[in-house]
């Protein structure tokens, strides 16, 4: 159950990063407040993670799923760029990841 909590501390850290675009610097409320609640939900959801696995590992992971979500996110819908090499970092990243999940 503690990497469900994980995955969804990081589905959520995507979502915020991706809202927080929105909030014009914390200037207009609804986004503010949709990324203020997605950022609690992450949290709570990697606060549960942390109670069975390593902090380490439950970090690099949350940050790893945020970094390569929003990095995915960028690309398919905001037009960021797409280049061979930006998508090979992430496959490392991705890899990175998988490797704590077999590690841990």
């Amino acid at each position: 159950m503690a990497w469900t909590w994980l995955a969804i501390a990081g589905g959520f850290e995507i979502v915020w990063a991706v809202l927080l675009k929105h909030t014009q610097g914390f200037t207009r409320p609804w986004p503010s407040l949709a990324t203020v609640a997605a950022m609690a939900v992450s949290f709570y959801c990697m606060s549960r993670a942390l109670q069975v696995l390593p902090m380490g590992t439950v970090y690099a992971v949350w940050v790893g799923i945020g970094a390569a979500g929003t990095a995915l996110w960028g690309m398919a819908v905001e037009g960021d760029p797409a280049t061979a090499l930006r998508i090979a970092c992430l496959c490392l990243i991705l890899a990175g990841v998988a490797g704590l999940k077999l590690a841990g």
